[in-house]
């Protein structure tokens, strides 16, 4: 009522992190060693930028106002012993000086802690802040609320000693391709396909990983940008990756002039730049071959049979049916794209019960034939 223009969003831990990645990559670009805690949220030693940049209130000038110059975000920087009071002095912008951080906490509530549970269990016993609780004795809580109580009475005393566990900066692994003359024949288009395919694999190789997700990005001679993202069950190899990449061109560039059909429009001109971008990755020992070979080999030829459709007649050519909640059939399944997340849009609880039946109709009274006023008895049945 208060916000009308308010939009709320679902809770998509996923896109978070997606919007979160600029802003750690800013911060990687000042300081080294930064370790994401939640999107939104990342920590790093103040030890070293301090003595770099002047101080522990320089370094923390220096790092938001770098937030805010390559991300246009704004962001908020906290100083403590520990990881947990950093986050809560991060909220106010505060720099604790070294040894006081077992006060700052001391004033908090117990909700600070993160745990609804043990903060709700805390106020019934009459803890309401973090000093009340760090004041326990550490058996009595070990015995009274197990090993994760314990770790919150650490918390709530300032002892925070666990190392932070940095993060390595994601590896560059696009490769890139321009051409002096725009691709406009699928034949070019396969060999230029291979070429980068191999360039991609070995990329990856060399850092033990293998692809799942493929995305193809292409750039016409008139700055037109393509882009398809291609999903395997398995490790995509060399052949695989080509083929993809070479499917796609062959779609682009088969396509209709626009003046109707089925195809999708042909780009406007030939292929200057083409670009492969590993959108998922994992180490390639993550999927193995079945026992007796290669497994489902039926279902691999099965895939690329659709894919080659997808990538002559656009994504939506091909779907499959994704279950979710809803009353009638119609509610419960949605089409989605071949290779897209077959994710339901809602979860899908036991099948809702059927409307209720309209209410019976009155019993109707019975009259005697003689004219004379009927009798109800107790069961409701007129004689």
């Amino acid at each position: 009522g208060r916000c009308p223009h308010l939009t709320v969003v679902d809770h998509d831990p996923a896109r978070d992190v997606r919007a979160f990645e600029p802003v750690v990559a800013a911060v990687e670009e000042v300081v080294a060693g930064v370790e994401v805690i939640r999107p939104g949220v990342c920590a790093t030693a103040a030890r070293g930028p301090s003595r770099y940049l002047g101080g522990e209130e320089a370094a923390a000038e220096r790092i938001v106002e770098h937030v805010a110059q390559s991300c246009a975000v704004e962001s908020q920087a906290g100083i403590a012993d520990g990881v947990f009071a950093a986050g809560l002095a991060a909220r106010e912008g505060r720099i604790v000086s070294p040894g006081g951080t077992r006060e700052f906490l001391a004033g908090r509530p117990v909700e600070a802690l993160g745990r609804p549970a043990l903060a709700d269990l805390l106020r019934r016993l009459g803890v309401r802040t973090l000093g009340d609780f760090a004041a326990l004795p550490a058996g009595d809580v070990l015995a009274r609320f197990g090993f994760d109580g314990a770790l919150a009475h650490r918390l709530a005393a300032g002892r925070d000693d666990r190392p932070l566990a940095v993060r390595q900066p994601p590896a560059d692994l696009t490769v890139t391709a321009d051409h002096d003359e725009p691709i406009d024949r699928v034949d070019a288009a396969a060999f230029a396909a291979r070429t980068l395919a191999e360039r991609l694999h070995e990329r990856l190789a060399g850092y033990g990983l293998a692809c799942t997700r493929l995305g193809i990005e292409a750039v016409t001679a008139h700055g037109q940008e393509l882009h398809r993202v291609w999903r395997h069950d398995g490790l995509l190899t060399a052949a695989a990756i080509a083929d993809r990449v070479r499917w796609q061109l062959d779609g682009w560039l088969s396509g209709s002039n626009g003046r109707g059909g089925t195809r999708p429009v042909r780009p406007t001109a030939g292929i200057v730049r083409l670009r492969l971008v590993p959108d998922g990755v994992l180490a390639q020992a993550g999927l193995q071959p079945g026992l007796w070979g290669e497994t489902g080999e039926e279902r691999e030829r099965a895939h690329r049979a659709l894919n080659r459709v997808q990538g002559i007649l656009g994504p939506e050519a091909v779907v499959t049916a994704v279950l979710g909640g809803g009353r009638s059939p119609a509610d419960q399944v949605r089409l989605v794209p071949w290779g897209d997340e077959r994710v339901p849009a809602r979860p899908g609880p036991p099948p809702l019960p059927p409307a209720a039946p309209p209410p019976a109709p009155a019993s109707p009274a019975v009259v005697p034939a003689g004219g004379g006023a009927g009798r109800r008895t107790g069961r409701g049945r007129a004689v």
